[in-house]
């Protein structure tokens, strides 16, 4: 059934390159000879005539392998279909194919297609449509040659691009493009299984809009889930409640210089529904009170209060090097903690501080890490390049590592926790490219812990972290403006949150 992938109520399993390839080879095995691709290439057809109901002209590039066999199935429905022109270009010796590639080129060459060694000449104009069959999960590496001239060929065209299965030159697993040469689809029907690279990295700006056919083949057992959207049911208050009941909430950064981040993550937490939130600055001659929001609680030397034994903590928004003094006693006492920013940094840096948070983690006491790429190369001691060609590995190693949840942030976040199938945020965009933004999210996630907390609610706090994510990148997704900035991303976060 062909779907449209987008943010629902239920989560979508992901699959990565050799669970896919294990599922394909179960379908196949199971049955008719041919019946998958024939299956395949409908699908594609038919979204492709979706995309552009009164396209006349339609160019399939078509690869040697199996990707390029869904591709000559799919112009053959399209021109059986009535689609005037439909022009293949086969980047592939023809007495070199095999299997059903093979018997998919032998039916093709009947089926009054036009075949070209390129699109048709002045192609690309907004009601034409080209369909990028060249690789799909086939490739392993960067294309070259033909196939190079061909990727940047449909790259240069100003119509929709319709990619079958992946986008060609990127990885299925980690959405890394193989090399230079890489498809930018504004389309892509994924078959099968949706693949993890689709979503996370470069993934997201290559495949453009994801859809799904699983073919009717049930797929279990899933490396990763594309994050859902919240359950609103939870968020609902009771009129007996009062603010006791929706937890505390302890901000601990903002060193001289920086008390912006931390106030940033204070009134997050207090719009995502902490019942009081407290903010213990570093800077002693910091402010003492929040003339926007007076209801925040300033304070200096937080970190000795017997409120940490209680409270949710946020601790390293803004926190500069002298977050590293007050960190021992923060990660000792929490009930629950969020580490961010200058506070990983001060982990990365000292080895006795990350052996408390292990620690922490080892025995059970709950704590969330938010680094973005350059804190977790800094955390896992390689390179941020490293960390983008795998963000799923990297998130997943850390929080092996640290025995704590992990939201590496950016294009697709991950959330990942130890020994489970980490999520992959779908929600966000550009405009979250601004300064705070990421002390928006710690708060916000801190302020909805300490609520849930407050309520009696034993969290499961990978579920709780994913939330978040989401809700902060749809803020971002209906937001006018670009870009966001972060006192302005508050204020939507906490509107979405009424609506919900």
């Amino acid at each position: 059934m062909l779907q449209r992938v987008h943010p629902r109520s239920e989560a979508w399993p992901l699959h990565g390159l050799a669970r896919t390839r294990a599922i394909e080879g179960e379908a196949l095995q199971a049955g008719a000879p041919f019946g998958l691709m024939r299956q395949a290439g409908a699908s594609a057809a038919r979204l492709a005539r979706a995309i552009a109901p009164h396209a006349r002209r339609i160019w399939v590039a078509a690869g040697p392998g199996n990707n390029g066999g869904d591709g000559l199935v799919a112009a053959m429905a399209l021109r059986h279909a009535g689609v005037a022109s439909v022009t293949v270009t086969l980047a592939a010796d023809p007495a070199r194919l095999r299997g059903e590639a093979l018997q998919a080129h032998a039916l093709a060459l009947g089926a009054g297609l036009q075949w070209s060694d390129d699109a048709p000449d002045d192609f690309g104009a907004p009601g034409d449509l080209a369909l990028d069959a060249l690789l799909g999960i086939g490739g392993s590496r960067a294309p070259e040659g033909r196939l190079a001239s061909l990727v940047e060929r449909l790259n240069a065209l100003a119509c929709p691009v319709l990619a079958i299965d992946l986008p060609s030159g990127l990885d299925a697993d980690t959405g890394r493009p193989h090399g230079p040469a890489c498809v930018r689809a504004t389309h892509t029907l994924s078959l099968l299984t949706l693949k993890p690279g689709l979503f996370t990295g470069h993934g997201r700006d290559q495949a453009g809009e994801v859809w799904l056919d699983d073919l009717g083949v049930g797929a279990e057992a899933p490396d990763a889930w594309l994050g859902a959207a919240p359950d609103p049911a939870g968020r609902q208050r009771r009129h007996a409640q009062h603010k006791g009941s929706f937890g505390d909430l302890a901000v601990i950064g903002g060193a001289h210089g920086m008390v912006g981040a931390a106030l940033l993550a204070a009134r997050a937490g207090l719009a995502a529904g902490a019942g009081r939130v407290y903010l213990g600055t570093l800077d002693e001659a910091g402010p003492t009170l929040d003339g926007e929001r007076p209801e925040l609680m300033l304070r200096h030397a937080l970190w000795d209060d017997e409120l940490l034994h209680h409270a949710t903590v946020v601790c390293g928004c803004g926190g500069g090097p002298a977050v590293r003094g007050v960190l021992p006693r923060v990660i000792g006492r929490a009930a629950r903690l969020v580490l961010d920013a200058d506070a990983l940094n001060a982990v990365a840096a000292d080895t006795a501080l990350r052996a408390l948070l292990v620690a922490r983690g080892r025995a059970g006491r709950p704590v969330v890490l938010t680094p973005h790429p350059l804190e977790a190369a800094r955390l896992l001691g390689t390179g941020t390049a490293a960390v983008q060609g795998d963000r799923l590995g990297a998130a997943a190693a850390l929080a092996h590592e640290l025995h704590g949840v992990v939201v590496l942030k950016g294009s697709g976040s991950v959330i990942a926790a130890p020994g489970r199938a980490p999520f992959v945020n779908p929600t966000g965009n550009a405009a979250l490219a601004t300064a705070g933004t990421g002390d928006v999210l710690a708060g916000w996630l801190g302020g909805r812990w300490a609520a849930q907390a407050g309520d009696g609610g034993d969290a499961d706090v990978q579920a709780l972290a994913a939330a978040a994510a989401w809700q902060h990148g749809r803020a971002a997704d209906l937001a006018p403006a670009t870009p966001l900035r972060a006192s302005d991303l508050i204020e939507a976060l906490h509107a979405q949150q009424r609506r919900a």
